[in-house]
């Protein structure tokens, strides 16, 4: 399989409002930049839309090194995910877990290839994960 790294972030110009996502896929020496928007959205349908859409652009199963700067979408799929499915998407204070429909397309994303997800600090000098956040708030101003 190929060895893939991805950074993903997003942004919203107020939460809710107008968003943005932004991804860097890297394989060998090659990047490839994606990014997207929606005029009406949260911070974290972005976090999650950029993730998805990252390793919805994978043609093939692949190892994967995806980098985010938020916990949400971390832990949602490393420490969370199995209970909100246990608990038939309801979370620990016996709530709908919110945006669950991007949560199954992540799940459906993630499936077909062998991730790490990683956390990384936001605006703390990382070049990929800076270049990601432009891209997302590039997104924001086209609204």
């Amino acid at each position: 399989m190929k060895k893939v790294s991805i950074y993903t972030d997003g942004a919203c110009s107020g939460n809710p409002g107008v968003g943005g996502w932004g991804a860097i896929i890297i394989y060998k020496n090659v990047e490839k930049e994606i990014c997207g928007g929606e005029e009406y959205t949260t911070n974290n349908r972005m976090e999650l839309t950029a993730a998805i859409s990252a390793l919805e652009s994978l043609k093939e199963p692949c190892y994967v090194d995806l980098y985010t700067d938020s916990k949400y979408v971390k832990g949602g799929m490393t420490e969370w995910i199995d209970k909100w499915l246990k608990n038939d998407w309801k979370n620990a204070d016996k709530k709908p877990v919110k945006n669950k429909e991007l949560w199954v397309r992540l799940i459906e994303a993630a499936e077909r290839h062998e991730i790490h997800w990683h956390w990384v600090e936001g605006h703390a000098g990382n070049d990929f994960n800076e270049r990601a956040d432009q891209l997302a708030r590039s997104q924001c101003q086209k609204k």
